[in-house]
């Protein structure tokens, strides 16, 4: 650059009016070559530079190299279906050769490619059991299932079928850390004085809207070890294949991508009923709401990742950015005080707040612009906020906290600055005519704050709950699928709500799967634990 910070404050549009024919023309060709070289930075992504592909935002569409990193790490399962699943496209043996004489050239025809998959009669492959068997549990049925009567002990019986299941547990020693056990489940078929034949079955929750996996006792992987798998994932942002490479080094278990990422939907499906039912009203019902939202992909197309937190619930979802997302959230009963930015669906809630930091930010950065009204706005801005707030900050302190309003008391200097707001609505500089219509229709939620001093002045609760998730969403590229994306939003919204409760999620989310396996009603979530 050319020009300096310091000569551009100088130059203004009476400054080059000035000028004469010759210095005008230099000037242009300085600035000419100073704005080519800022549009060369600007342009600058992944692709072409060595930025890393985590400073793209969310909502730019990947490019050059980047548009080949996978999307989501939920879905290693699908890029190794994908793969298997594309038919063939090697040489037919078959394939026919025509000469064609009067042109002298040939032709090849191959079959077409046959249905993807295994074709039916080819040999199978299976789970070979290398583990040791630490113990065997027996299933059989309580009654029979045709008269009705209770099976006795000694009914005959004999063993139909059985399972495998891998699980982790302190040890009986009671010394710190897991242990693996390999647990063999055997189920058996009783006959009644009736001569009915009474099958015992894994347990198996029935279908439900919206998911596609199963959640079942028919599978290899223990509740304890499932909760384990989501740790991992959720959160120490490990990737499907870290985390088949950790329990493989340091536990012994062979697990596969595609089981991982089944372990990850299917702890997703059974916290469903416990977030409808344990955190959604609690949100619903609060006197104060934090909402925020930011950008996230799935399967590369721009969607954004909602969060809704209270003093003990923290709720997020994946949905679009619309009205329509935060009406079927909150509903129309919610009357409590709704924290949040500049997103104009919130106008429909009267009892609002606006985040000031993200005023304050915007009016600083008016006031280092080298424009010069943008200066001025943006300075005048920032001086209005930090009286009002020295104000707000005394008044939280003082013993008449709620004797006087501070929006009555500072009325003269807040019409002043509202006038100043309205000049400004057609300002030829963007940023300045962005902030001026910013603050006139939020105006009754930016100062509310003068009403109800005790009221939060900043969104931090919202953006701090977001921090983790977004730092995941850098790592991952986002999620692949719909089920994808709502199972992360599951498992995190009670992952958070637990922390939230001084809980650890970990025993809780064990236990929820454990049950809806069997086809139970999940847990209810524990209460607030008292910070000790």
């Amino acid at each position: 650059m050319q020009l300096s910070e310091h000569d551009l404050k100088q130059l203004d549009e009476a400054a080059v009016n000035a000028l004469g024919v010759e210095p005008l023309r230099v000037l242009a060709v300085t600035l000419l070559a100073d704005l080519k070289e800022a549009h060369d930075r600007l342009r600058q992504d992944p692709s072409n530079s060595s930025r890393p592909p985590s400073s793209q935002p969310p909502w730019m569409s990947a490019t050059g190299s980047d548009s080949q990193a996978p999307d989501d790490e939920d879905s290693d399962q699908d890029q190794d279906q994908e793969v298997d699943s594309r038919p063939e496209e090697t040489e037919s043996s078959d394939e026919s050769v025509e000469a064609d004489e009067t042109e002298g050239k040939q032709r090849t025809s191959k079959k077409p490619p046959g249905k993807p998959g295994k074709p039916k009669g080819a040999p199978g492959y299976g789970r070979q059991v290398a583990l040791p068997v630490h113990c065997e549990t027996i299933h059989r049925p309580d009654e029979c299932h045709c008269c009705g009567q209770r099976l006795p002990a000694d009914a005959p019986s004999r063993t139909y079928t059985g399972r495998y299941e891998l699980d982790v547990m302190p040890p009986a020693s009671g010394s710190p850390g897991l242990e693996v056990v390999h647990t063999k489940h055997l189920y058996q078929e009783c006959q009644c004085v009736c001569g009915h034949w009474t099958r015992a079955k894994p347990g198996r929750c029935e279908k439900e809207d919206g998911w596609q996996v199963e959640l079942t006792e028919w599978h290899l992987v223990g509740p304890t070890l499932v909760a384990l798998i989501c740790a991992l994932s959720l959160r120490l942002r490990a990737s499907r294949r870290g985390i088949q490479e950790f329990l493989q080094d340091w536990l012994g278990v062979k697990l596969g991508i595609a089981c991982i990422n089944q372990c990850l939907h299917e702890a997703g499906r059974a916290l469903d009923p416990v977030v409808e039912r344990d955190i959604l009203p609690v949100l619903r019902e609060a006197e104060l709401l934090h909402v925020d939202e930011t950008g996230w992909k799935e399967r590369g197309v721009l969607l954004w990742l909602w969060v809704f937190t209270c003093t003990t619930a923290t709720l997020f979802c994946i949905d679009r950015r619309s009205r329509q997302t935060l009406l079927k959230i909150l509903t129309n009963d919610f009357v409590g005080w709704l924290m949040s930015d500049g997103f104009w669906a919130y106008r429909d809630y009267d009892k609002r707040l606006r985040c000031l930091a993200h005023l304050i930010r915007k009016a600083r950065g008016l006031q280092q612009s080298l424009n010069q009204q943008a200066h001025q706005f943006g300075s005048q801005a920032l001086e209005l906020i930090e009286e009002l707030l020295k104000q707000v900050y005394q008044a939280r302190e003082g013993p008449d906290l709620l004797a006087s309003s501070l929006y009555v008391k500072n009325r003269q200097i807040l019409d002043a600055f509202s006038d100043l707001c309205v000049d400004r609505w057609d300002s030829t500089h963007q940023k300045t005519r962005e902030l001026a219509r910013e603050f006139i229709n939020d105006w009754d939620a930016i100062w509310a704050i003068l009403d109800y001093p005790l009221l939060p002045i900043t969104n931090n609760a919202a953006e701090q709950a977001l921090r983790h998730w977004v730092i995941c969403r850098r790592i991952t590229f986002g999620t692949r699928t719909p089920q994808g994306s709502r199972a992360f939003a599951l498992l995190a919204s009670v992952i958070e709500t637990c922390r939230k409760r001084n809980l650890s999620p970990w025993p809780y989310l064990a236990e929820v799967i454990r049950l809806r396996r069997k086809g139970q009603p999940a847990p209810i979530l524990p209460e607030p634990v008292a910070a000790g």
